[in-house]
């Protein structure tokens, strides 16, 4: 495939995540009218390039490279050359490192583009059928469970449906902590979005929850959609606050628990101060 040559700068290309036909016309445009075509791993983006007759050069860039890789492609930049990045499948700098070459593109004055295309995040928001005017994406939950569990607490009181990534051999521990967490909530699975075996799954966390307990990790890439709480639950209950301040006070001091705690249950500092020296005084 021949086309155009791309102006000089960093060009953002979105792939697609499941079938080779799905890629856009002026991704395709883009990908074969660059100098070169900055990738997580060559040999899935060769399978693109190579299905549409495209010749231009793959270099990879992913995070184990990144810090060595980085200076070169800036260096490409600065020569006047087009570097389009792409992901393995979807939009880049979504769960990727290209937030950092793109940083330090723009801080070199070059000019950064965006080729918009298949997004696994707005397909999961699309098709679970939870509130969409308002959402919040946070990417993988850490994998141990103390942070894990942190991590949703913080999310616990945010007035919008939560988008997740999540891996198989982790999706029922993710789903337990949810659930224990944030109760009952209307969430959905999707799994493989827009593949051959793609799976939505709807429910409710408790339920879903206990069916991923009772079943083989399943493969594939996974998204979580989490519906926004309902309007009495913006506040934790105080047995809620009690079992937060523990869990903060456990690995922190006692002025970044209350920080901490105030922020995810909505309760003025002073309030959570003096339950937390009640615990710390054994009242």
């Amino acid at each position: 495939m021949t086309a155009p040559k791309l102006a000089p700068g960093l060009h953002l290309v979105a792939t697609p995540i499941g079938n080779l036909g799905d890629v856009t016309l002026r991704a395709l445009e883009s990908l074969a009218g660059a100098d070169v075509i900055a990738c997580e791993d060559t040999r899935v983006t060769a399978k693109l390039t190579a299905r549409y007759g495209i010749s231009t050069a793959l270099t990879p860039y992913h995070d184990h490279n990144a810090t060595s890789a980085r200076p070169k492609l800036l260096r490409r930049l600065a020569d006047g050359a087009a570097v389009v990045l792409v992901s393995d499948a979807g939009t880049p700098l979504v769960s990727d490192p290209g937030y950092k070459l793109v940083r330090a593109a723009i801080e070199h004055g070059h000019a950064v583009t965006a080729v918009p295309g298949p997004s696994s995040l707005l397909a999961a928001l699309m098709v679970a059928g939870l509130p969409s005017d308002r959402f919040l994406f946070d990417g993988y939950l850490p994998a141990k469970a103390g942070q894990r569990r942190a991590r949703i607490a913080e999310l616990a009181g945010i007035p919008a449906t939560l988008v997740l990534f999540e891996t198989g051999p982790r999706l029922a521990d993710a789903l337990a902590d949810l659930a224990d967490r944030l109760g009952a909530r209307d969430a959905s699975i999707c799994r493989e979005l827009t593949k051959l075996h793609e799976e939505v799954r709807r429910g409710d966390l408790v339920t879903l929850a206990a069916e991923a307990a009772q079943s083989a990790p399943p493969p594939g890439e996974i998204v979580i959609v989490v519906a926004p709480p309902a309007a009495d639950q913006d506040r934790a209950s105080p047995d809620e606050v009690e079992a937060l301040l523990r869990d903060a006070l456990a690995r922190s001091s006692v002025r970044e628990a209350v920080a901490e705690v105030a922020a995810v249950a909505r309760l003025p500092r002073r309030d959570v101060y003096r339950r937390a020296l009640a615990l710390k005084e054994g009242r």
